[in-house]
Parts: C-alpha cells; sequence; structure tokens
C-alpha cells in the first residue's frame, strides 16, 4: 500500500466513524466508542451510557449502536470502498459489537449517495405532523428498505390497531411517569435551555406545549415540570401521522444490531423525501406490553421500535460529541 492510499484510506476511516456519531439513539445517550487500528474500525458499546433503568437488558442501546454501524456502512460505500462487515465477532469481548474495514474499490450508486447525505441532515421529531399525506409508494420503499436489512417494517392500517398502539404507550408512559429511576434517568439526559452539553436531549428539539394527535401518542416529558420547549410548528402539528412499527423474527443481541441497522436506513430514506420520525418506545420498555404487541399486533414477530412518520418543518439543530470523544486510535 503506497503513502497516498495509506492517506485515503485513513480519510476513509475517520469520515466513517465521523458518520457514525450522527446515529440517531435513546435519549441522544450516543452510547458507543470507536477504535481505529490501520484501516479496521471497531464499534463498541458504551456502558457508561446504558439507560439501567429503561434498558436493563442493552436492546435500545444495541439498535442506537446498529444505526452507527449503517453509518459507517454507508460512508465507506460513498467514498468508494465496499465495507467489509463482522458483526459480534468476539464471544469473549460482548462490548465489541462489530468491526468494519474498507474493502474492495466500488462505485456508489443513486440511493448510496442520496443516503449519506442525509445523515447530518436527519431529524428526531417529538410532535405531531402536518396534515400533508405520505404517499403510498414512499411507505413502499421504506418497507422495502427494513427488508433489506432483514427485518421488517409494518406500516398500521387498521384504526382499531392504531388505536392500541397508541393506548398503550400512553399507559406505558404514564407508569414510567411514576417510576422514580425512570424518571431520575430521564433528567439526566434532558438538557435544560442554553446547555453546553452534546448529548442527551435540547430544549429546543421538542414542543414547549405540544397539541394531541387523535388517537394521541406520549411523548416523554423531558421538561419534567419547567417551561422548557420550543414554540415551532405549534400551528399545524396535530396529525398522527403513518404509524409503523419494525420487527425482527428473533430477539438475540445480532437482531437488534440489525434492527438499528434498517431502522437507520428507513430514516435516511424518509428524510431524503421529505419524511421526519417520532419514535414512542414506552410500551417496548414493558415487558409484558411489549409481549402482548409481539403475540396480538405484530404476527409474533418481535417489535423492536413504534414509530410515527410524517411530513413536517422541523429545523431544530442536531448535537453531538466530537469524534475526539469516542474515537481511540493507534
Amino acid at each position: 500500500m503506497n503513502a497516498r492510499t495509506t492517506e485515503e484510506i485513513t480519510s476513509v476511516v475517520r469520515t466513517a466513524v465521523q458518520a457514525a456519531t450522527w446515529a440517531p439513539s435513546v435519549h441522544n445517550t450516543q452510547p458507543w466508542s470507536f477504535g481505529i487500528d490501520g484501516d479496521e474500525i471497531a464499534l463498541r458499546a458504551d456502558s457508561d451510557r446504558q439507560l439501567r433503568a429503561g434498558d436493563p437488558a442493552g436492546r435500545e442501546l444495541l439498535i442506537s449502536c446498529g444505526a452507527a454501524l449503517m453509518n459507517v456502512r454507508l460512508a465507506m460505500r460513498a467514498l468508494g470502498h465496499e465495507p467489509r462487515v463482522r458483526v459480534l465477532p468476539d464471544p469473549d469481548r460482548p462490548a465489541l459489537l462489530a468491526t468494519v474495514r474498507p474493502g474492495g474499490a466500488v462505485t456508489a450508486d443513486e440511493d448510496t449517495r442520496l443516503l449519506y447525505a442525509e445523515i447530518e441532515r436527519r431529524r428526531t421529531h417529538r410532535a405531531g405532523f402536518t396534515p400533508l399525506p405520505v404517499p403510498e409508494p414512499l411507505l413502499e420503499a421504506l418497507v422495502a428498505e427494513a427488508a433489506a436489512e432483514g427485518a421488517r417494517l409494518t406500516p398500521v392500517r387498521s384504526e382499531s390497531a392504531i388505536r392500541v398502539f397508541a393506548a398503550l404507550t400512553c399507559a406505558a408512559q404514564d407508569v414510567q411517569s411514576q417510576d422514580r429511576p425512570l424518571s431520575l434517568e430521564l433528567i439526566r439526559w434532558a438538557r435544560p435551555p442554553g446547555s453546553p452539553r452534546k448529548d442527551g436531549v435540547p430544549a429546543e428539539s421538542y414542543p414547549r406545549a405540544p397539541r394531541r394527535t387523535h388517537p394521541h401518542f406520549a411523548q416523554r416529558d423531558y421538561a419534567h415540570g419547567h417551561p422548557w420547549g420550543s414554540d415551532a410548528d405549534q400551528s399545524f402539528s396535530a396529525s398522527t401521522g403513518v404509524v409503523a412499527v419494525l420487527t425482527t423474527k428473533d430477539d438475540t443481541r445480532q437482531d437488534w444490531i440489525a434492527a438499528g441497522q434498517a431502522l437507520q436506513r428507513i430514516l435516511l430514506c424518509a428524510s431524503a423525501r421529505g419524511l421526519s420520525a417520532a419514535f414512542h418506545t414506552q410500551a417496548l420498555e414493558t415487558p409484558h406490553l411489549r409481549e402482548f404487541l409481539r403475540q396480538e399486533l405484530c404476527s409474533r414477530e418481535y417489535p423492536q421500535m413504534i414509530m410515527r412518520l410524517g411530513v413536517t418543518f422541523d429545523d431544530s439543530q442536531g448535537v453531538r460529541r466530537p469524534v475526539s470523544e469516542v474515537l481511540e486510535e493507534r
């Protein structure tokens, strides 16, 4: 490998790590770290950022890291290298979730370039949507994106099923709001206005006085009694949007990572076409409610994410830790 090629590969792997840091994560915990050894990127779970009360098994942590892995793959391919990925490569090192190396030269197709361009633009939405409809061909495209990663995205068509998802979300939110460890954990990741932190949920990223959707999907109470939040989009933020559930056939650590990759692929495809997504994981953090959904509404597949998709004009700013805080180089 000549010096020029070495410099090129170094640039590719560092750019891929930078892209990875823009993945979505539960409460914007950013529960990952990376190592670079030569041309290999190691993706590791950061257990210090795991939600011990809300995510004791680490399922949401691994979904978040799976989304980061998808960004690494997209960045490498967009930069002209086929990623060589090993998921859970070492059983003796459970925190090591994946390794990725740039492989042979490839020409990025239009879809790869489109998704890569959305990595830093995509935002999580935490309110209702405009009344503008989501085109059916776009929903079909999102379903195909999930299938390409071994997961299933199912738009919920039945009004009664949507009411059940909404009711269980509200019930779980009400119960969690009375749980002191969960509430303290949420407060830890809620940023007050003007906070210099580069993780957690900024006060500007959710509405100060959210309007109720019909049926209503409860949002997290990040303000926790404070007059925080944004006043943007209040005049047209009452539509529920399209409710969809992401499922996998099994429920192993590998499935959680695959679900994260599928989720990020869906989100980037949606963002590129003017859609935003709101997440609702409260019911999935309650084991018996998650099992009920699996048995009754998910064809016995394991629900990994409940989301709403719709059109909004959200221009909030994303916050991420600098690469220097998450990267170790040899």
